[in-house]
C-alpha cells in the first residue's frame, strides 16, 4: 500500500514540485494550504508523513507541530518543516517544538526526499537481539516501542526513542555528535549535530531521572554513565 504524505504549504508551486517528487518516490500526496484544516485531516488518520510550512493561513505551522506532538493519535507522525527560516534560532524551535527535519527555502526536491528516505530507514529498522533495554528503573521495550522509569510511562518521538536506544546499546562508550546523527537519522548534512544537540536536550527533560547520568562530552559528544563513573 503507498505511503499518504499530507503536504502543508500555501504555495501553489511549491505543493506541485512536491507532489511531483514525492509521487515519483512512491508517495500518495494531499496538499492542504490552511494549518486548522490540516489539524483535522492529520487527526483523522491515515497519513505517515507531514511536511509543514511555517506561514500558514489558520494556524501557523509551530503550533500545527506543536498540537500534533500533543495528541497520542499524531504524537509519532514524522514532520518535516519546510520554510524560509533559515537561522539557527528558527531550526532550534522548529526542533524543540518537535519537527523530525527543518529544510529551508529554497531546497532541493531530490535531497528532500533523500532525508525522507533516510528518516524511515531509521523507523523501519530491525529490532536487534535485545529487544528489551534496560538502565537502572529505566525500561525500553523495542517491540512494544514503550519507555518506563519505574512505573511511568515516559512519551517519547520516534527520534527521541532511537537516539535513546543508541545511548543505551553503547554501554557507556561516548557516541559523537556526527555518529549519532548518522546512526539516529541515517544522513549526514551541515550543522545537522545541532539536531542531536536539540533532542538530547529534549531527552533530558522528558526524562529528569536519567538527565545527571546523560553526559556531555565536551567536543565529542555524549555518553550514558551512571551517577557514580560522572
Amino acid at each position: 500500500m503507498p505511503r499518504r504524505a499530507l503536504v502543508v504549504e500555501d504555495d501553489p508551486d511549491i505543493v506541485e514540485l512536491l507532489v511531483h517528487y514525492l509521487s515519483a518516490d512512491g508517495w500518495t500526496v494531499d496538499a492542504l494550504s490552511d494549518g486548522r484544516r490540516a489539524l483535522e485531516r492529520a487527526r483523522a488518520g491515515g497519513h505517515q508523513l507531514v511536511i509543514l510550512d511555517l506561514q500558514l493561513p489558520g494556524m501557523d505551522g509551530l503550533t500545527l507541530c506543536t498540537e500534533l506532538r500533543r495528541e497520542a493519535a499524531t504524537r509519532d507522525l514524522p514532520v518535516v518543516m519546510l520554510t524560509a527560516r533559515g537561522d539557527e534560532a528558527d531550526r532550534i524551535v522548529g526542533l524543540e517544538m518537535g519537527a523530525d527535519d527543518y529544510v529551508v527555502k529554497p531546497f532541493s526536491p531530490k535531497e528532500l526526499v533523500a532525508r525522507v528516505r533516510a528518516l524511515f530507514r531509521r523507523m523501519e529498522r530491525k529490532p536487534e537481539a535485545r529487544e528489551t533495554l534496560t538502565f537502572g528503573a529505566l525500561r525500553m521495550d523495542r517491540t512494544r516501542h514503550t519507555v518506563h522509569w519505574a512505573e511511568r510511562e515516559v512519551q517519547l518521538t520516534a527520534k527521541e526513542f532511537a537516539l535513546l536506544a543508541a545511548l543505551l546499546e553503547a554501554d557507556g562508550r561516548v557516541l559523537s555528535r556526527q555518529a549519532l546523527l548518522e546512526d539516529v537519522w541515517g544522513y549526514s548534512y551541515a550543522e545537522g549535530t545541532r539536531t542531536v544537540d536539540v533532542h538530547v536536550r529534549r531527552l533530558r527533560e522528558k526524562l529528569p531521572e536519567l538527565a545527571p547520568s546523560i553526559l556531555t562530552v565536551k567536543s565529542l559528544g555524549y555518553r550514558l554513565a551512571s551517577p557514580v563513573q560522572s
